[in-house]
């Protein structure tokens, strides 16, 4: 049986601004007799971010993009705001930031760290390693302002984002008139639509001006603003990026008129203002582009449309990619509220459909920042209102990039990954330009940040992350991915150089490790962690930290595999081979840790927000509780040491190691204090109002890294087989998601009741052996055979490379692994056939 709230009305009242108060007239609840297989009641609740007032901070505002252009939409009736961004808008202009300088100091800082005098290595790297800058910081367009007479009483004051359609909207009724704005980016038209209705023909009187805080000019012409710039200068790189916006008014009745400063629009019954922006910039090396025919293209060809027709086909392109998912928790009583209401209240609250409307709005980021021929997503996503904004929300490619398209295979948003491998692409290039300068050493490589202009050497100095040459070998296992999940040899051919390159530079720059003769990586850190040794000292810089040796594992070892399959480059896919064995094997330290660093360096007291030796558990499928549960139950005392709350991304990571730890509970325990309205988590981050992630301040990676966690927790493909549920927390009993990804291309649907599946659906895009691992006896619901899996996997997208044996201190107290019990499946199954499994 179904419990339905089901409510006559809802009606919301604004006396002033920012004084409001809600009146709901409801029924009574109601017992539904119904019954349907999916169990859970949620069909007819909007997937919505709503408020019943403005926007005062940037951080309340309502996200909108379409991956070139972004705009911030504030909401206030008496002046709206639209905050402005277009991808391509950076400080500077082409440059590469290598410093030979560095190159100078590497051998010296190799020799004192195979001495063990790490911190005189570290203070020589310190004091040598500053790069010719530091990379250039993302930057604002400017801000569109919409400005209203001053009403005398705004009530039923109204403000939502709809992310099932990408349209945002805010209503309010004033003076008797009901007012309502719809805002959009169009994907297909490359503008931003704004529309202006009232209920009484003649209502709409209303200005345009627009504000820059770049260097810039301002010009009125029939009905129109433009608005040209150019970006600023920074750490003597000349800013060189030229930007144009045109605004363009259209109107339905009424009056137009303009000067300097604004267009004047008197008495209308409907505006339409579309927003066109563009800049000179072709690529990396190109800044030649005229940005002023650009945005003149892309605003004529918008205007030619009506926008009943803009507004649909907009919808049409979003939902072709936000509605092959759905996650149905069910609702309660919470939904009534506001969306920063849902959000103080979540921690103790039973919201279960605010958990799936974070997991889709991860979505609708990714959609609306990311989108191919574009750039990747930045740390900020495609918003920024800052000049100088934090970490210059450029590309922190140590963990916080790579965050951002975790989601992509697995919440069937593949093609968004293209702005990203479009990148490595061009890292593969001003890469090598840092091995050879930097190191001496063939193929490329990439330092902790990147930016528009592909920067490669180190960035911010040594410290505990600048010198990590690891930045591109983590980078490269996004191709590899990729290809695990759509099997496209194609693309795995376009991209093999990237792979090789990347291996190539290790290839040449690996050191002895004195004491146990493995190869490793000298220098490099944990990023951004410190450690102690001989009791007093402290530092950074060291070789063979435990990230380092498990990225090479994998990048090596998927190298290797793109040559098998492609069947070319057998001598250099040899020599990796031999190079693999030599890597240091995994350690689990005195306190039952896994070890972060070549020597038994953890603090088990140490709650740094960088977890970076569980990448291994964590984005990658390095360790197991079938294959190696000692390395199981370290990393699990590892992150037990290191604590939950933390800043709002490394929450949203920890929610992929629950999950993957197959601890349903805990990973939900991350997602409510991840869920939590920032400043109340002591020491750690949170959510702003507009559930853009926390550090603080806003990085878009925690809404990332939650969306990829709550689909692991569903369905995991990595460790030889289809995982089925598993890591279902207790508070999501009932419940249906559909259209998840796995490894070799199969989409699954599932439906669960009482934490039991009652259907489960597997399309086979690829074919082959899927085998699917559950905590309960199915069978088949139609006309194949399932047999109990025997032996290793034949499907080679689900076979799983042996690690070397980890070294275990004997101080280590490991406790044995327990682990549900589950059944093993095989299905032979054919490209393009659905497979339906029952109780």
């Amino acid at each position: 049986m179904i419990v339905c709230f089901i409510f006559t009305s809802v009606r919301l009242t604004t006396n002033r601004i920012g004084m409001n108060k809600i009146y709901m007239k409801y029924s009574m609840l109601l017992m539904c007799g119904l019954f349907c297989i999916h169990s859970v009641a949620q069909q007819n609740v909007p997937l919505k971010l709503w408020y019943d007032k403005p926007a005062v901070k940037w951080e309340e505002a309502l996200p909108l993009g379409n991956g070139r252009l972004g705009t911030m939409l504030y909401g206030n009736p008496q002046q709206e705001e639209l905050q402005l961004n277009e991808g391509t808008v950076w400080a500077g202009g082409p440059n590469n930031n290598i410093n030979p300088v560095t190159a100078t100091v590497i051998p010296e800082i190799r020799k004192l760290i195979a001495e063990g005098k790490y911190a005189e290595a570290q203070a020589i790297a310190d004091k040598n390693v500053h790069s010719l800058n530091d990379g250039m910081p993302y930057q604002p367009v400017g801000s569109l302002f919409i400005g209203f007479p001053q009403y005398k009483n705004v009530t039923n004051y109204y403000r939502d984002l709809n992310i099932e359609d990408a349209v945002a909207t805010v209503s309010y009724e004033a003076d008797g008139v009901k007012y309502k704005r719809e805002v959009f980016v169009s994907f297909p038209d490359q503008v931003v639509i704004v529309r202006l209705t009232a209920d009484k023909p003649g209502s709409i009187t209303c200005t345009l001006s627009v504000k820059s805080p770049q260097k810039h000019t301002v010009r009125s012409e029939k009905n129109a603003l433009v608005l040209t710039g150019i970006t600023g200068d920074h750490e003597g790189v000349k800013g060189a990026v030229e930007f144009e916006g045109q605004f363009h008014a259209v109107t339905e009745g009424g009056a137009v008129s303009s000067d300097s400063l604004q267009v004047s629009i008197t008495k209308a019954t409907a505006v339409t203002v579309y927003i066109s922006i563009a800049s000179n910039f072709k690529n990396y090396r190109d800044i030649s582009a005229d940005e002023h025919q650009k945005a003149l293209q892309y605003l004529q060809a918008a205007l030619k449309k009506k926008y009943t027709v803009a507004i649909s086909e907009h919808k049409k392109y979003y939902k072709k990619y936000f509605d092959r998912v759905k996650l149905n928790l069910g609702t309660t009583a919470s939904v009534q509220k506001t969306t920063d209401v849902r959000l103080s209240e979540f921690a103790t609250a039973n919201d279960p459909h605010l958990a799936a409307l974070y997991f889709q709005y991860g979505r609708y980021l990714l959609i609306s920042s990311s989108q191919s021929g574009g750039q990747p997503g930045t740390l900020q996503g495609i918003w920024n209102h800052h000049l100088m904004p934090p970490w210059d929300s450029k590309y922190t490619v140590n963990i916080n990039t790579e965050m951002n398209y975790w989601p992509a295979e697995v919440t069937n948003l593949s093609e968004l990954h293209d702005p990203l491998f479009k990148m490595l692409d061009d890292l593969s290039h001003t890469g090598k330009e840092s091995a050879t300068k930097t190191y001496g050493a063939r193929g490329w490589v990439c330092h902790h940040n990147t930016d528009l202009w592909r920067i490669t050497d180190p960035v911010d100095g040594a410290h505990s992350w600048g010198m990590w040459p690891m930045g591109g070998a983590w980078l490269s296992q996004h191709l590899w991915e990729h290809y695990m999940f759509t099997g496209d040899v194609n693309f795995l051919k376009q991209y093999y150089h990237v792979l090789k390159g990347a291996s190539q530079f290790f290839v040449d720059v690996l050191q002895e490790d004195p004491e146990h003769h493995w190869l490793v990586v000298s220098p490099s850190v944990s990023p951004e962690n410190t450690y102690s040794y001989n009791e007093t000292q402290r530092a950074s810089i060291t070789a063979g930290t435990t990230m380092d040796n498990q990225l090479l594992f994998d990048l090596f070892g998927r190298t290797i595999k793109a040559a098998e399959i492609l069947k070319f480059d057998k001598p250099f896919a040899d020599s990796l081979r031999q190079l693999k064995l030599r890597l240091a094997p995994m350690q689990v330290g005195k306190n039952s840790q896994l070890q972060e660093w070549i020597h038994d360096w953890d603090n088990p007291n140490d709650k740094h927000r960088h977890v970076s030796h569980l990448y291994g558990l964590y984005p990658s499928v390095q360790i197991s509780p079938y294959r190696n549960p000692e390395l199981f139950e370290a990393a699990r005392n590892t992150l037990t040491q290191r604590g939950d709350v933390s800043t709002g991304w490394s929450m949203g990571w920890k929610v992929n190691f629950w999950a993957r730890l197959l601890d349903g509970n805990h990973a939900y325990k991350l997602i409510t204090d991840q869920l939590r309205p920032v400043g109340t988590n002591a020491g750690g981050g949170g959510t702003y109002p507009n559930l853009f992630d926390a550090h603080p301040p806003f990085q878009i990676d925690g809404n990332f890294g939650c969306t990829s966690g709550i689909a692991e927790m569903f369905v995991q493909s990595h460790d030889g087989a289809l995982y089925i549920l598993p890591a279902l927390p207790d508070q999501w009993k009932d419940g249906e998601v559909k259209g998840l990804v796995a490894r070799g291309g199969y989409e699954v649907d599932i439906a669960w009741k009482d934490k039991k599946i009652t259907a489960l659906k597997i399309r086979s895009k690829l074919g082959g052996v899927c085998r699917v691992r559950v905590h309960q006896p199915l069978k088949a619901g139609g006309k194949f055979v399932m047999k109990d899996a025997v032996g290793e996997n034949k499907n080679p997208f689900y076979q799983v490379e042996a690690l070397r044996a980890p070294i275990i201190s004997p101080q280590a107290q490991l406790r044995k692994t327990t682990l549900p019990v589950s059944m093993l499946y095989d299905v032979s199954t054919e490209a393009g056939k659905e497979y339906t499994f029952v109780p």
